[in-house]
C-alpha cells in the first residue's frame, strides 16, 4: 500500500508526496525534494528512507532538529498519523486509503495557498523586510484580501517564541534609530490601518516641515524614526495570516526551484541588493555617466552624527534650509546631523583596532555605527574598532563635526553616535522583468525593483522612503487591478513601470540639484568641492570684513524666514539669528555661506503623482452596433488585424 507525505502547515500545505523506494530529502536547498523556507531548517535537514518494506525518517544534523509527534528524533520508523515538524512546517505520514478517508483536511492548521490546490491564489515572494517590503506585503494583502499568498526574507529578524521581531544593535542591526520625513501623498495611500498603527499617537511622530508642494489635503511631511515604523509594520504583518515572515536573508541561488512557482518577486533590500545583481543581465546595466561631472561619477559621502539639540523645530528647519553642509532631521531634537563631508574628509572616515593597532574602513564599508561608551570613545559593536578622528580631538575632521554641533546648538556630550552612509545614484534602464516563462509546471516569474534597490536617493530628509512608498504602491495598485488567476504578462506591468520611471526622473533630478551647483559664468560644480574650497586660505591681503559671511548668511536667512512664516509660525527673529550664529567660528560661517542655499527654485514644481496611471480603467473596446436589417458592414484591410491579439 502506497503511502503518502502530506503538507499541513507552510507553503507546501495541502500538496502531498507519494513514498517510493527514491530517498525524499527536506531542506533549504532548492534541489531537496521538498524545499523549507522556515530560517530554523538546515539545508540538507532530514531524509526518509525505505527500509524492511517501511519508511525511516532520518534527520541529518540538522542545527534545530527534527520532530516527530513533538519529540525530537535522531532515527524514526514512521506509523500512521505521525506529524513531522521541521521549522515551523509540519508535515502528515499516512496512508493513500487513510488520506482519502478525511480529504475535507478540516484538520489542517492553515489554509491551502498551492497553485495546484488554488490556482487563483498570488504568491509573492519579497526579499527586504524593511519599510518598503513590508508596506508592499501590507498593502497587496488589503487590495487582494483571500487572493494573495506572501513570504517576505529578512535578515534583520529573528525569532522571538512564534513571533518575529527585529534584531538589535547587539546583534548587528543599526541605522534604526534615524528619522524620516514621510509626505502626506505618501502615508494617505496606506490603507488605513497601517496609517492608524503609524500615527495614532501623536507622540510618535512631528510635523517639524511646512506644507509643501508634496503635501495632500493640506497635511504636513511627518518626521516619525525608522524603528518605529519597522516595528509597527511588523506587528501588523505578524497577524496576517496570508504574510509569511522568513528571518533570513534572502539567497535568490538557494531558491530557484521555490520562485519558479512565484508569480512575483519583489525586491527590496536597498541599493547594494544581491538579489537585483543575481539578476543584473535581466534589469540591464545601470547608467553612471548621467551623474557624472567631467567623466567622474559622482558620489556624496554623508557623516551621521546622532544628536539632541535643544533648538525649536523653527530654528533648526532655518538653520538647515540656509546651507549645504549640514542638515537636521529630528524627532523634537533628537536624530541625525547629516554632515556633508569632502573627499579629503571621506579619506579619513577611518576606524582604528585598538589590540592589533591597525587601520580598518569599518564604519566607511559597512553600515556600522559606532556608539559613544563610558570612556566617550566612539565604538563599534560589531568590530570593535574606535573611530580615529574622535581619538585625535585637535584632527581637522573633529574640529568640523564640532562646528555642525555648535550650528545645531548640541553639547559635545550629546553626541551618542557616529555613523556614515555614501550616496551614488545610477539611472536604471527598468524596474520589471520577466524572470521565467510560464511553463507546465510553473507559472512564469516577474522580478520587480522597489525602494532603494531601485532608486537610491540623495539624504534629503525621507526622500528615499517617500520613493520607496510610492514604488510599493503602485506595484500592489497594479497587481490587484490584473491578477485574475491567470499568468501575468508584460502588458500588466505597464502603469507600473511608467510610475517607477517617473520616480527615477522626478527623485534623482532633485537630488542631483541637490548635490552640484552652477555659477554665474555657467560652470557647475560639485557643492562638496564648493565646501572644500571655502576652508582654503582666503586670498588677497585678508580685507574683507570681519562680517561680511555673517551679514551674509543673515539676509539669506531672512529670505528664507520670509517665505517661510505663513507655513511655520514661530520662526525666530533677526537677533536671535545674529546672537545664534555669534557662537560660531568666522571660518564656519564663511563655509555656511559659500555652500549655499538649498535650491528650492531648482527642485520644486510639481510633483512625482502615481495617481495618475490609477485614476480610471484603460478604454474598453466595443465594436460599433449594425442595424440586424443591413447585416454588418463591409470589411476593410484595417478590419482583418484583430483588435486585441491576445
Amino acid at each position: 500500500m502506497p503511502s503518502v507525505i502530506l503538507g499541513q502547515t507552510g507553503p507546501f500545505t495541502g500538496q502531498s508526496v507519494v513514498l517510493s523506494a527514491a530517498p525524499l530529502t527536506f531542506g533549504r536547498k532548492s534541489d531537496n525534494d521538498v524545499v523549507i523556507v522556515s530560517a530554523n531548517a538546515s539545508r540538507l535537514h532530514a531524509e526518509i528512507l525505505e527500509e524492511d518494506a517501511g519508511f525511516v525518517l532520518y534527520d541529518r544534523n540538522s542545527r534545530n532538529g527534527t520532530f516527530v509527534n513533538d519529540q525530537r528524533i535522531t532515527r524514526h520508523a514512521l506509523r500512521s498519523g505521525d506529524r513531522i515538524r521541521i521549522g515551523e512546517e509540519t508535515f502528515l505520514f499516512e496512508s493513500e486509503d487513510a488520506i482519502e478517508t478525511m480529504m475535507d483536511l478540516s484538520h489542517l492548521d492553515a489554509p491551502r495557498v498551492s497553485a495546484s490546490v488554488d490556482p487563483g491564489v498570488l504568491r509573492v515572494t519579497v526579499t527586504g523586510g524593511g519599510p518598503v517590503g513590508l508596506a508592499f506585503a501590507l498593502t497587496l494583502e488589503n487590495m487582494l484580501r483571500g487572493r494573495v499568498s506572501i513570504t517576505v526574507y529578512e535578515g534583520r529578524w529573528t525569532k522571538n517564541g512564534s513571533t518575529v521581531v527585529w534584531k538589535d544593535e547587539t546583534q548587528g542591526n543599526v541605522r534604526r534609530q534615524q528619522v524620516v520625513t514621510v509626505q502626506s501623498r505618501q502615508y494617505l495611500a496606506l490603507p488605513e490601518d497601517i496609517q492608524s498603527a503609524l500615527f495614532g499617537d501623536v507622540g510618535d511622530y512631528s510635523e517639524m516641515w511646512p506644507v509643501g508642494p508634496d503635501s495632500v489635503d493640506g497635511l504636513p511631511p511627518r518626521n516619525i524614526r525608522i524603528a518605529y515604523i519597522e516595528d509597527c509594520l511588523l506587528e501588523l504583518a505578524n497577524k496576517n495570516a496570508a504574510i509569511r515572515l522568513v528571518p533570513e536573508r534572502f539567497d535568490p541561488s538557494e531558491h530557484q526551484g521555490r520562485l519558479a512557482q512565484e508569480h512575483v518577486l519583489a525586491i527590496c533590500e536597498g541599493g547594494r541588493s544581491r538579489t537585483r545583481e543575481h539578476y543584473a543581465d535581466r534589469f540591464g546595466a545601470a547608467d553612471a555617466s548621467i551623474y557624472s561631472l567631467d567623466g567622474d561619477h559622482l558620489q556624496d559621502v554623508v557623516l551621521g552624527l546622532r544628536v539632541k539639540s535643544p533648538l525649536s523645530d523653527q530654528m533648526s528647519v532655518l538653520l538647515t534650509v540656509s546651507q549645504n553642509r549640514f542638515l537636521l532631521n529630528s524627532l523634537r531634537g533628537e536624530g541625525f546631523l547629516n554632515m556633508r563631508l569632502t573627499r579629503e574628509e571621506a579619506r579619513n572616515v577611518i576606524g582604528i583596532d585598538p589590540v592589533r593597532q591597525v587601520f580598518e574602513e569599518c564604519i566607511a564599508a559597512r553600515p556600522c555605527v559606532m556608539s559613544r561608551e563610558e570612556d566617550h570613545e566612539f565604538r563599534c559593536p560589531t568590530h570593535g574598532t574606535l573611530f580615529l578622528p574622535a581619538l585625535l580631538r585637535s584632527s581637522p575632521l573633529w574640529k568640523r563635526i564640532r562646528e555642525g554641533l555648535t550650528l545645531f546648538g548640541v553639547p559635545e556630550n550629546d553626541l551618542t553616535a557616529i555613523t556614515s552612509f555614501r550616496l551614488d545614484m545610477v539611472q536604471r534602464p527598468r524596474f520589471t522583468a520577466q524572470l521565467s516563462r510560464p511553463t507546465a509546471t510553473g507559472p512564469g516569474t516577474y522580478g520587480l525593483l522597489l525602494g532603494d534597490a531601485a532608486n537610491a536617493i540623495h539624504f534629503w530628509p525621507g526622500r528615499g522612503l517617500n520613493s520607496g512608498l510610492a514604488s510599493a504602491t503602485s506595484l500592489a495598485r497594479s497587481l490587484s487591478r490584473t491578477w485574475q488567476g491567470k499568468p501575468l504578462r508584460d502588458a500588466d506591468f505597464i502603469r507600473h513601470e511608467a510610475a517607477m520611471s517617473m520616480l527615477q526622473y522626478r527623485h534623482k533630478s532633485r537630488a542631483w540639484n541637490a548635490m552640484v551647483t552652477t555659477d554665474e559664468q555657467g560652470v557647475t560644480r560639485a557643492i562638496k568641492d564648493i565646501i572644500a574650497r571655502s576652508m582654503e586660505p582666503e586670498p588677497g591681503d585678508g580685507s574683507e570684513p570681519e562680517h561680511a559671511s555673517l551679514d551674509a548668511l543673515l539676509e539669506r536667512m531672512t529670505a528664507i524666514r520670509e517665505r517661510l512664516a505663513t507655513r511655520l509660525p514661530g520662526m525666530p527673529t533677526d537677533e536671535e539669528l545674529r546672537n545664534h550664529l555669534l557662537t560660531l567660528d568666522p571660518a564656519t560661517l564663511r563655509t555656511l555661506q559659500e555652500s549655499g542655499a538649498w535650491d528650492t527654485l531648482i527642485v520644486g514644481g510639481e510633483e512625482a503623482d502615481i495617481d495618475l496611471f490609477y485614476q480610471s480603467d484603460s478604454p474598453v473596446y466595443v465594436p460599433r452596433p449594425t442595424d440586424p436589417r443591413i447585416g454588418p458592414p463591409a470589411r476593410t484591410p484595417q478590419d482583418s488585424v484583430p483588435s486585441n491579439p491576445l
